[in-house]
């Protein structure tokens, strides 16, 4: 029996906790309320760091001083699997879409699949036949303190400035991405990134066009297509997914057309990265809704190459002043509405038909909202009222 102590009790910890408990392991559970409370690595054989704590914390700092093994809640779960195989996909962004596709894609070859991860099911909490593939999205978070983990197949979209906040240095947040490869049999990469392994890009002959909108999408899809193929998945089931997958919630997903508008939640656009992808997506003319907390990032280089087909803009939450910086000095105008509620009111009254109103925000949602998911609901529950 170990003693585990799991910290942080979100999702992924409290997956982890239920998962040792199940094993016969005694938890010991922490969380902001005893974090500061040292005394409570006594005895204890294993620590069990959720995605959401950084490594700095005073409890993991004097967790590895005392030479206690510190895991990421993915280390645990790849522990629990193993030794069933692995497709794990990261990057900055389109890693649940990509992820999500690669999951039909399994289900369309008639092959077992658990998809999980920071694609939303912990992966600790996964229950799974012995000859299913698991097919896991992964945050550079949660590949922080990974030590065996290993992918038969390893996936990376890209690789851009994000998470600045958490990691510093954009060095740091590379290196943590790149773990992703060690051990992995298979890596599939972006052309010309200048990493060896099976390279895919956007240009690539794909078995059918994917039915969802965007050239980085098409990228997605062809980086699904070099991973399948990698894990003996034949064409006519890659082909059959990339018709027919839909694309997930708050990616680019159109919540309503009305009165010759298209309303589009891209909440998911918590970088500049994302951001400038879904603007990429439209020739049509697009309000659209910026802003939430800030990453770190510097918001002039995007401000400055937003296409003229942008018609207006709304700022809302922490960042709009940063970004109204940068907007005044693109000379760029744009209106400082202050919450997603005042912005949807605002495009309403201004938007004509063959406009789109697109909410892909640039930044996180912390400010205003518990998560990225919740902030797009109310966007489509605020479009879904407009009269």
């Amino acid at each position: 029996m170990t003693r585990a102590l799991v910290y942080g009790l979100a999702r992924s910890g409290v997956a982890a906790a239920a998962a040792l408990e199940a094993r016969g392991d005694e938890v010991v559970r922490v969380d902001r309320d005893n974090e500061d409370d040292l005394d409570l690595l006594r005895d204890v054989d294993l620590l069990v760091k959720s995605p959401g704590v950084p490594g700095e914390r005073p409890l993991v700092v004097a967790a590895r001083e005392r030479g206690i093994p510190v895991w990421s809640e993915v280390e645990l779960g790849w522990r629990l699997l193993a030794p069933r195989p692995f497709v794990g996909v990261t990057g900055t962004n389109g890693k649940t879409t990509t992820t999500e596709l690669l999951g039909a894609i399994f289900r369309a070859a008639g092959r077992p699949v658990a998809v999980a991860g920071n694609v939303g099911t912990p992966l600790s909490g996964i229950v799974a036949p012995e000859d299913a593939w698991i097919v896991c999205e992964l945050s550079s978070f949660q590949l922080e303190d990974v030590h065996e983990f290993t992918c038969e197949v390893a996936v990376l979209l890209n690789l851009e400035p994000d998470h600045l906040d958490r990691h510093g240095t954009f060095a740091r947040y590379r290196d943590a991405k790149l773990r992703v490869f060690e051990r992995a049999r298979h890596r599939v990469v972006p052309r010309g990134l200048g990493f060896e392994g099976i390279a895919f890009s956007a240009d690539d002959p794909l078995p059918a066009e994917p039915r969802i909108p965007g050239r980085h999408n098409r990228e997605n899809a062809a980086a699904a297509t070099a991973a399948a193929r990698a894990a003996g998945i034949g064409d006519d089931a890659i082909a059959e997914a990339l018709r027919t997958f839909p694309g997930v919630p708050h990616r680019l997903e159109v919540v309503r057309e009305h009165n010759g508008v298209r309303w589009v939640n891209d909440s998911k656009a918590t970088n500049t990265a994302a951001a400038r992808r879904g603007v990429a997506a439209y020739d049509a003319p697009l309000r659209l809704i910026l802003g939430g907390r800030a990453k770190g990032e510097d918001f002039a280089p995007f401000a400055r190459e937003l296409p003229q087909n942008v018609a207006s803009i709304y700022l809302v939450g922490e960042a709009a002043g940063e970004l109204g910086a940068a907007l005044d000095a693109a000379r760029r105008p744009y209106v400082d509405t202050e919450t997603i509620a005042r912005a949807v009111a605002l495009a309403t009254a201004e938007a004509k038909p063959g406009d789109v109103v697109l909410l892909s925000p640039a930044c996180a949602s912390y400010d205003q909202y518990a998560d990225f998911e919740q902030r797009g609901e109310d966007f489509r529950r605020l479009v879904a009222n407009v009269p």
